[in-house]
């Protein structure tokens, strides 16, 4: 058993939330958040952060973070246990790019109800859930936007 740690963000601009949609050799299809490997001596906030950006060329910041998802899944060589850290993330603009060397094939932001349905795994769903919620908490509160939760 492998075990691996990834990191990655519910990045939200305007209420709506970012999704890359991957198609590895039609093998691996679907949408997904942006997340990837923590590299050595990197910080879970710092690959969260890189990861998004070079997954979609969104500049996130980090608000706040809202948990972790686990799942395990099969190589040819080994059972792999995967560790995903989820931070919740802001951008500034609704340009993405997808990272095209990852078979990203396309992003884009979407409302909630359509983010959720399009999501591929449970796992980041309950996530999105978690991090939108979150969300409407700030903006609830007027915290959304401003500079008080860091």
């Amino acid at each position: 058993m492998i075990e691996a740690t990834s990191c990655g963000g519910v990045v939200i601009f305007r209420g709506k939330i970012l999704l890359l949609y991957k198609n590895y050799k039609n093998k691996y299809e679907g949408w997904v958040l942006p997340k990837g490997t923590v590299e050595a001596g990197e910080e879970y906030k710092e690959t969260a952060l890189r990861e998004v950006l070079e997954e979609s060329g969104v500049k996130g910041n980090i608000i706040k973070y809202v948990g972790k998802s686990q799942y395990t899944f099969a190589t040819p060589a080994d059972m792999v246990e995967k560790d995903v850290h989820w931070y919740l993330m802001m951008s500034d603009s609704y340009y993405s790019k997808p990272q095209r060397e990852e078979f990203f094939m396309d992003s884009g932001y979407y409302k909630f109800h359509e983010a959720y349905h399009l999501l591929k795994f449970s796992n980041e769903k309950q996530i999105l859930e978690k991090a939108y919620n979150e969300y409407l908490d700030l903006k609830r509160n007027n915290l959304w936007g401003s500079k008080k939760y860091f």
